[in-house]
This record gives structure tokens, sequence and C-alpha cells, in this order.
């Protein structure tokens, strides 16, 4: 068996001595670029520099290291004969394995201090194209500080499954020279995209005969991110289960932001969602009495419907969400997400047929203006993609560019705002009603203004609620007073909305006569089309 030899040249060296330790005992020799190396000679570890390899030590600044010929021939040789030969009369070792990670590109391009000069310095040549070159030649890959111990214990397993093990590096080690690429040529010019691994499987997509489909994570830092939330029991999460998840994640971060900035101390938020769209909604500060609002809300849409709330779920609460129906059967609820559930919450809430699941996400529990989603969002369509910053505005009372007509009562302006979030993430376009702080009638997806009006006091009503006193929110401008009058003839006594209609001065002149409040946002501004 030929001598083994490992190339190491890594930006984090945190641990790394133990690394290069653990492949000595197993009787492989190092070889190590400038600053590794010296680490690793620190530490008392036997090292052969890069510069006796190459014949010469890094020049240009410590910019060019690894890039030899040398050093990829000794990664792009073949387990041939030929290949064999030529290296040892260039005296060059085959290198079987790298480690190696990169500058951190992605943290300086961020740095609002950045210069084009110090994203130029943090751009690493050498480390992309070690790694290209080992995943080419079939060399074992090791580009994630995460993965150092996993190697070990793989090779001193006997190196199972080797060429699957392999592979899977291989992928890793391109997605991150391909993500690294693209958030440099994202930052240099007019590019966009997205890069994530397969962080679950789906059954199929939307429909059955969409298959196959999973969630891909795009490894960031967000604590609320899918790939953060874990499946704690029940069936694998279905495509349309991760859709509703990420949907309520919108609304539950904008109820908690706009709550944060108004300075309303509401902690408890509950929200139920059919397709992605509200169904039910609460905030209180007592959680019975918000489950129970939420619920109210629609009891018939929220039947197989899915549920987020930002509070643990135990026996008490467990037990009215599945509150019994008039047939004597429990409520059906196909996801439940919390910050995290106790034993007596999984008893109850768990199906038989695992056809309930219960995610969990600690993250939860401490929603605040910070909790807003900021990354693009892109969209599919023929020929390529659609990318936007995300909906990231959070209504502001204070804010000077808000005009009120008429002065709103506290509780009128906290249905208002909850309102706001509830309709500014369901599909436009959409009126909204709340009251007592929890929801009555989301009327979305409507193509027509006063269509919006009709379905949401329709729903409402459906729901066996009256509308008297009742706050409402449209996510853009009334086109005619007859949406204002259709929600006012129905009892609504405060209405939010934006600017911009030519019969803006209709709408203002109805609703001073009706003696009921009205809010105008700045339609540039606050204009709250979602999913359109």
């Amino acid at each position: 068996m030929s001598q083994k030899t490992a190339l190491i040249s890594v930006y984090n060296k945190d641990g790394i001595e133990k690394f290069a330790q653990e492949l000595i005992n197993l009787g492989w020799d190092i070889i190590a670029s400038g600053g590794t190396a010296s680490v690793l000679e620190k530490a008392g570890i036997k090292v052969k520099n890069v510069s006796e390899l190459v014949g010469g030590g890094a020049i240009l600044g410590h910019r060019v290291v690894t890039l030899s010929r040398e050093i990829h021939a000794a990664l792009l040789s073949q387990n041939t004969k030929e290949d064999a030969r030529e290296l040892k009369k260039l005296n060059i070792p085959r290198i079987d394995l790298v480690c190696v990670d990169l500058y951190p590109l992605e943290d300086e391009i961020n740095n609002p201090d950045a210069t084009r000069e110090t994203v130029i310095e943090k751009t690493d040549i050498g480390g992309p194209t070690l790694m290209r070159s080992a995943a080419k030649g079939g060399r074992i890959v090791v580009c994630d500080a995460d993965d150092r111990k996993k190697t070990i214990e793989w090779l001193k397993n006997g190196e199972e499954e080797r060429q699957i093990f392999i592979s899977k590096m291989h992928a890793k080690a391109e997605a991150i020279v391909a993500r690294y690429c693209l958030n440099s040529s994202k930052y240099h010019g007019e590019y966009e995209g997205v890069i994530g691994n397969l962080n679950t499987a789906c059954k199929y997509g939307e429909n059955p005969q969409q298959a196959p489909a999973g969630f891909y994570s795009a490894q960031t830092n967000d604590p609320l991110g899918l790939d953060k939330f874990k499946l704690v029991t029940g069936s694998s999460l279905s495509y349309n289960n991760l859709c509703d998840v990420d949907r309520l994640l919108q609304t539950i971060t904008h109820i908690a932001a706009a709550f944060d900035i108004n300075k309303i101390k509401n902690p408890y938020i509950a929200i139920a969602a059919k397709h992605g769209n509200a169904c039910g909604a609460a905030t209180g500060d007592d959680k019975i009495d918000v489950i129970e609002k939420m619920i109210a809300g629609d009891t018939r849409a929220i039947f197989g419907g899915a549920i987020m709330v930002n509070f643990e779920l135990d026996k008490e609460t467990s037990e009215h969400l599945l509150t019994y129906l008039a047939d004597g059967g429990k409520r059906f609820l196909e996801v439940i997400v919390a910050p995290s559930f106790n034993d007596d919450a999984i008893k109850i809430l768990k199906r038989k047929n695992n056809s309930c699941k219960l995610i969990a996400n600690l993250a939860l529990k401490n929603l605040n203006k910070e909790s807003i989603d900021t990354q693009t969002r892109f969209r599919y369509v023929r020929g390529g993609f659609l990318a936007q910053p995300n909906y990231s505005y959070i209504l502001n009372f204070k804010n000077e560019h808000i005009e009120k007509i008429g002065k709103a009562q506290k509780q009128e302006e906290i249905d208002m705002l909850l309102a706001w979030a509830i309709g500014a993430t369901s599909n436009s376009n959409t009126i909204t009603i709340v009251r007592d702080g929890y929801l009555l009638g989301n009327g979305v997806g409507q193509q027509d203004r006063v269509g919006c009006c009709e379905l949401a006091i329709k729903r409402a009503r459906d729901a066996g609620h009256g509308l008297t006193g009742a706050a409402a929110y449209s996510d853009c401008f009334f086109p005619f007073v007859d949406g204002p009058q259709t929600l006012v003839e129905n009892g609504i006594r405060s209405i939010l909305t934006c600017s911009g209609s030519i019969r803006d001065c209709d709408v203002k002149k109805y609703c001073k006569e009706q003696k009921v409040p009205l809010y105008f946002v700045p339609n540039a501004i606050g204009r709250g089309f979602f999913g359109h």
C-alpha cells in the first residue's frame, strides 16, 4: 500500500492541529501551506511546507501559494502506472486528501465598510482551485470544518461505501465554490441566484404528478430558516406543508415586528393558515384566549390547516387546539409549529397515522422587529426567474407619512396593525377584517377591490361573526368609494389603506361623513401586495 498524503490549507484553523494529528496517527504524511504549516509546527506536528514541493515560497504577498503545476499534478494524476511513474520522476507525491476552506468573501461583501479593493483581497483563488482539482481527481475533499471529525471516523472505520462518501464530499465542494463565485458575480455585476443543498425530500410537489420535489437549504445563518425547524413527530413534510410554514412565518414575524415597533405588549400570537393564507389569527396576554380566538376566526377553514404559535404547547393549550367538534370528533390539524412541545402536548397532538406533523424552533419564542426576513425572494418564470427584495415594510403609526382622517381608538389601532400584518402577507388583492385582537374575515386573491370586501364580510359572517366595531385593512388603495361603503354599511368602524387613487378625496369625504377613522399610507411605501 502506497504512502498517503494530505494537503491542509485552511482559513479556519480552529482544531486543525487535532485533525492533522489524527491523520498522522493513521499513517498519513502532511503537506501544508504558510500559516497552516506554522500552526501545525508550533503544535509539534510533523509537516512539510508546500514551498518544499513547489520549489519556492509564497509570492506576490501570499496571493500565490498552492497555484502550481506540482500541486495540481499531485491532485489530478490518475491511478495508472504511467501517471505514477511521471510523478515519481518529478519527485511529486500523489495527494490523496485535501482539507481546505475559503477566505470569508461573503462576510466582506456584507461588511458596510467594504470597498472593491477589500472584496478583491478577500476573494480566494487558490482554495477553490484546490477544491475543484481534488474533486475532479477523485480525492477526499474536506472543505467544511464540521466534516473533519466525520472524515477521521470514516477513515478509522475502513472507508465504508467509499465512492458514495467521496462523491458527497465532491458535490459539497463544488456547491461551496459555486456559491462563492455567485456571490462574487453578484457583487461585481448584474447577476443573481441561489445555491442550495437538499434538506428535506418531499414525496411530490403541489400535486402528485409533480415529483420529485424537496426543500433546498441555502445554508444561511437565519435562525428562522426552514432548515432550522425540527420535525418532532409525524410523517415527513410535504411541499405544501413547507409552503404553509413559510407563509405563516411571514405573517407571524410581521405581527411581532409591528407590535414591537408600535410598543404594543401582546406577547402571545397564534395563526392558522389554509393554502398559505391566514384563516385565523389572534394576539393577547393569555395563551388559551389567544388559541380560542384564533380557532374562532374560521372553524370551518381551519380544519386540516396549519397552525403556528410563539409559545410552548403544553397539555392545556393542546387540548384547546383539538377542541371536540359537534359530531364528537377532534379537530384535525395537519401541521402545528411552536417553539417547543412538552411530553403531554406530543401525546395529545400526535395522531395514530402520523398525519399531524409537529415542528419546533425555539427562535419563535423571541420574535421582534429584527425577525423580519430580508433575503431576496425568487420566483421562477418561463425562461428565467424574477428577483425582488423581500417585503420588509413595517407599519408604524408614528411615521409622519401616515395621513389620519379622524382618530381611531387604541384598540382599533391595534386591530389595524393585526389586519395589516395578515393582509400584507396574504395573496393580493386582499381585504382583512379584525376586531378585539383576532381575525374575523380574510378576503384574499380577488380581481377587484369591492369583491375583496364582499368576500371578507361573507367569510366573517359564515364563521358566525358580527362586524360592528371592526377594523379593516386594504392592501392597496380603493379605486372607488364602493369598497369603503360596502365595509361601513356592514359595521366596519375604522379603515387602514393606501393613498394613491384619483378618487382618494371621495373616499376621505365618505369616511368623514360616516365618522369612520381612515388611515392612509402612501402607496409607494405601504402597498401590501404579496404572492401576486
